[in-house]
């Protein structure tokens, strides 16, 4: 796996992260399609820029969303 396929994916991930909602790692994995490697480095590559959420539950999961920005 290369950076393009990394970003290509981010980009795949992002695009569902934009509906607003909150979604958990099995949910995101089941819907997107990627391997654990694959949703893992898109992941990072969000975080990397400060585009994604991640919100630790009591239960111990954790639940990604966009770090949206509004401003007026």
């Amino acid at each position: 796996m290369d950076k393009k396929q990394i970003g290509k994916n981010a980009g795949i991930l992002w695009r569902v992260l934009s509906d607003g909602s909150k979604w958990n790692y099995e949910s995101l994995k089941e819907t997107l399609d990627m391997s654990d490697r694959e949703l893992c480095a898109a992941i990072g590559w969000l975080s990397r820029e400060d585009k994604i959420q991640v919100e630790n539950c009591h239960d111990g999961k954790e639940l990604f969303f966009l770090n949206m920005q509004i401003y007026y």
